[in-house]
């Protein structure tokens, strides 16, 4: 049977291989708990589920941090974990301890030139970003961070994933991978990779509570599942909101605090206009004190379970996925070296 039919063989009997990940560059907030991990535990029993902890990745624009990584990845693992995904049925696993990926990102590089890699909206938003913090493109543009998307096309399809859940704003990268795969297949007259495809997340996206367009590590605006009741507190009491005297949602006009009323509506999966109606007339400090105390309620399961979590646990995970994706690499990088005729 030729590799072609085994591979549609290979993904007609099994379900459809989905992959996501985080950057370790701090732990998780609140803002990937609404906008992706809850997602996350609705699927993995839908799909063989797979999540990477892209520490290669987060070391393009923190190389010089390597410990902070290094923390971060026990971190974020943590948390997924704390918000109930099971390692029975997702499997985790480090960028790093697989060394297919940079094998295959390397193939990659050849298939994709630098003015593609430029062009890509992602990236663009991303070096503008960088750009404004540290000064001319050429002094803060490296060969790593540019070529990000292409090792993001080798992470996803290393597993052979034909499901990427992403933010809007990521549907360039899926696009520059599907890309990539299909010229791949058209050079080597192949087709060992399904297409991939992104499914938009649900969640609704939340600002940061300094009225930044979204909650970051690195703008330390963000509220941590980690955090004690009492940082929460703190943070929503210092939250920003505006000159009005009452609450309501218009995100345009008033958006620091549609952003405090859209958090309030998500612990309670309601819309937020109908939020607005239940809160009444409530002043912004009677309100900020609910939001905290409710929020608190809510995240409080979830912390009790982190504090449960045993590192020496967290770290057999990782091992059991691990060894799981190592098998499953190589299958993949047999398949790629015989399509290249390095099969030596």
């Amino acid at each position: 049977m030729a590799d072609f039919e085994i591979f549609v063989y290979y993904i007609s009997m099994n379900k459809k291989v989905l992959l996501t990940g985080d950057r370790p560059t701090g732990p998780l907030h609140i803002g990937h708990l609404f906008g992706s991990l809850l997602s996350r535990k609705e699927l993995e029993s839908e799909y063989e589920s797979y999540v990477m902890v892209a520490d290669i990745q987060a070391l393009t624009d923190n190389f010089e941090h390597p410990d902070k990584i290094r923390e971060n990845v026990y971190e974020i693992t943590a948390d997924n974990l704390a918000i109930g995904l099971n390692p029975e049925k997702t499997t985790f696993f480090i960028q790093s301890q697989i060394p297919h990926i940079a094998e295959l990102t390397v193939f990659y590089s050849n298939l994709v030139t630098i003015n593609t890699l430029k062009r890509n909206p992602t990236v663009k938003a991303e070096v503008a970003q960088k750009t404004e913090l540290f000064g001319k493109e050429g002094e803060s543009l490296t060969y790593g961070f540019l070529g990000y998307p292409v090792s993001q096309a080798a992470d996803i399809t290393i597993v052979r994933a034909s499901i990427v859940p992403v933010g809007e704003e990521q549907l360039p990268m899926i696009e520059q991978t599907r890309e990539i795969v299909e010229k791949f297949h058209r050079v080597y007259k192949c087709a060992i990779f399904p297409i991939p495809q992104g499914k938009l997340s649900k969640g609704s996206r939340i600002m940061g509570l300094d009225g930044n367009a979204k909650m970051s590590k690195s703008l330390n605006n963000a509220i941590y599942l980690k955090d004690s009741p009492e940082e929460t507190i703190v943070k929503i009491k210092t939250a920003k909101t505006d000159s009005e005297s009452t609450v309501g949602f218009d995100p345009k006009k008033r958006p620091e605090i549609s952003n405090l009323v859209l958090i309030f509506s998500l612990i309670y999966n309601i819309d937020p206009k109908e939020a607005v109606k239940e809160l009444g007339k409530i002043n912004y400090s009677a309100f900020k004190l609910k939001l905290a105390e409710d929020l608190n309620n809510y995240l409080a399961p979830i912390r009790e379970k982190r504090k449960d979590l045993k590192p020496e646990y967290i770290r057999e995970v990782l091992e059991s996925g691990r060894k799981k994706v190592l098998i499953k690499a190589e299958e993949t990088m047999s398949l790629v070296r015989k399509a290249m005729k390095i099969d030596y």
